[in-house]
């Protein structure tokens, strides 16, 4: 076990590395930081921040020799600096548990090599071949760009196959994948850590609402039957197992209309819709993550009480700072906010949570204080 008082190393300063910081340092760990942003939001709350690219010979050579274990806030890392690390100190989740997670593709043959269901899709590398997938996944589909896209970024909705070749040649020719627009009922996620003798816990499940392909709201529990629940968790444990992950991620879902489970991303790392769990459950998705790193027994991932999570964006500032005090008057609700200088549209920028005994009663309260800001 790595115990409290060594040096935790975090590849990554944005604000899921700052949540993690803050847990680490709470149990008593040193964190140092590697990001190339100067004002990186984890880097400010770090013991020590490298500004420095990832692929620095010198940087990495001070997190070799500084700390006991290394982890990642995003799974864009390039493999070569994990390599790099793995041969001086334990890098968690290794560099070949990431590999499928950074290439959409690589990643839905994965999910489906292990028995799991995702929406209809084919892997496009050509104008010629967009329109020939979109004969094969049928319409309406969505082409999105096989690596680099998040929160709705690199995705264009399609509905024939010109307009396929049309979308592909617009995302500069890079590989795609284009995938069926299922007929979607809810949207939820798993956030599970697994550890260093691939024991895995789960978190309650999320039901998660998107607005312009960014997440906008998390529900929990989510609004789901037992089986669903269920099902969801033993396919995300299924996932780690298959990756051979150690550390904490996340698993998203589609719940058809027809009522069909479908896989459709894996986040190796903290993730949005596991926030909640920062005021809400026993043990944060970060301290978790700080457990599941360092060979620590996992911590109470129980539910203390019904919780929704709403993130904030830049869109919010376009006017100044949005009015706090309309949320400080709702005593249930927790105000976090990561510390970034610029306010952008669609960045992410902080989020609070409403907790309450009454679901329905909490959903309200969250969406009348977003409204309010």
């Amino acid at each position: 076990m790595i115990l409290p008082g060594q040096t935790l190393g975090m590849l990554g300063g944005g604000q899921l590395g700052r949540m993690f910081t803050v847990a680490a340092r709470t149990l008593g760990y040193r964190v140092l930081v590697l990001d190339p942003d100067s004002g990186s939001p984890a880097g400010r709350m770090a013991d020590e921040h490298l500004h420095a690219a990832y692929g620095d010979a010198w940087a990495l050579e001070q997190m070799a020799a500084r700390c006991a274990v290394v982890t990642t806030e995003f799974e864009n890392i390039p493999a070569q600096t994990l390599e790099t690390l793995a041969r001086k100190v334990p890098v968690r989740p290794a560099a070949g548990s990431l590999l499928h997670t950074q290439d959409r593709g690589r990643e839905k043959t994965f999910i489906r090599s292990l028995g799991l269901n995702t929406a209809p899709f084919e892997v496009v590398t050509s104008a010629d071949e967009a329109e020939a997938a979109f004969a094969g996944v049928g319409g309406p589909a969505i082409l999105k760009r096989a690596a680099f896209g998040y929160d709705g970024k690199g995705q264009i909705p399609v509905d024939a196959p010109a307009a396929a070749r049309q979308a592909f040649e617009s995302l500069g020719g890079v590989p795609c994948v284009l995938e069926h627009r299922v007929d979607l009922a809810m949207e939820i996620s798993v956030v599970l850590a697994r550890g260093t003798d691939g024991a895995t816990v789960c978190y309650p499940v999320a039901e998660n609402i998107h607005r312009d392909g960014i997440l906008h709201m998390s529900i929990v529990p989510a609004r789901v039957t037992e089986a669903q629940a269920r099902a969801a968790r033993e396919a995300a444990n299924r996932i780690a197992e298959g990756l051979d992950y150690c550390g904490l991620m996340a698993v998203e879902f589609f719940i058809t209309t027809a009522g069909e489970l479908l896989v459709n991303e894996i986040a190796p790392r903290p993730h949005n819709s596991g926030h909640y769990t920062l005021d809400a459950c026993v043990t944060s998705q970060f301290e978790q993550q700080v457990r599941a790193i360092c060979g620590l027994p996992f911590g109470d991932t129980r539910l203390l009480s019904p919780v929704v999570m709403v993130n904030l964006l830049g869109d919010l500032w376009t006017d100044g700072e949005p009015d706090w005090s309309a949320l400080f008057a709702h005593p249930a609700a927790k105000l976090h906010l990561y510390g970034k200088a610029e306010a952008r549209p669609g960045r992410k920028m902080g989020h609070f949570c409403v907790l309450g005994d009454d679901l329905e009663c909490v959903i309200s309260e969250a969406e009348a204080i977003f409204g309010a800001l």
